[in-house]
């Protein structure tokens, strides 16, 4: 099937789909920059039971396949009697997954942060909390603005984790599989797909570039 005959015929369903893409990439990359955060202030925190746990977490969900997560999420859980809806478990997926990571990156981004400056608001007389909400995450947060970007675009592919469950509205990959069963979109249906994926992307990275030059920390 070519292109203009695709886009004629599911061109209002691509589009739901790239909608819906945005929306699960929009809620994952909050949830896991949110959850990110605080598992990093967990991570240098001065309690070593916490700062344990901090990096296990990371190391479980950096290492787990996401495919294997949703599974387990999705038919595992109901043996415990936890059953979540398709939607909230494709959402848990992608958030878990990309949290460990960006606590990695956070984790980065403290690095640059000089001794002299903790050393200094000890000196002031802060406390572990003013430190971190006035010195630490704001300077780890503008020298992690790359990988943040970079972190944003995998979240964005690992949406099409949506594809494996019976979600509605579907996203990118899901339509896919949709239009090749019920029609021989063949390649074209996936070049379609990768397209929208792509332009999203380079509209992220630029975004992303930007943001960077304006809060970059000159050293």
């Amino acid at each position: 099937m070519s292109i203009s005959a695709l886009l004629s015929q599911y061109g209002d369903r691509y589009l739901t789909a790239l909608f819906t893409t945005w929306k699960l990439t929009a809620l994952s990359f909050l949830g896991a920059f949110l959850i990110g955060i605080l598992i990093t202030v967990i991570r240098v925190c001065p309690i070593k039971p916490l700062r344990i746990s901090g990096d296990f977490y990371v190391q479980i969900f950096r290492n787990i396949p996401g495919a294997c997560l949703l599974i387990l999420l999705v038919y595992a859980l109901p043996y415990l009697k936890l059953t979540f809806p398709y939607d909230t478990c494709v959402l848990i997926a992608t958030t878990l997954i990309p949290s460990a990571f960006c606590s990695e990156h956070l984790m980065s981004g403290m690095n640059t942060i000089s001794p002299g400056q903790i050393e200094a608001a000890r000196a002031l007389g802060l406390t572990f909390p003013q430190m971190i909400r006035r010195i630490i995450i704001p300077q780890a947060l503008r020298s992690s603005v790359l990988p943040m970007t970079n972190l944003l675009v995998a979240t964005m592919l690992t949406t099409s984790l949506a594809s494996q469950v019976p979600m509605r509205p579907m996203e990118l990959t899901g339509l896919v599989s949709y239009i090749n069963t019920h029609a021989t979109g063949g390649v074209t249906a996936f070049a379609i797909s990768a397209a929208l994926y792509c332009a999203t992307a380079l509209v992220i990275g630029l975004i992303g570039s930007l943001i960077d030059r304006k809060v970059r920390i000159l050293r």
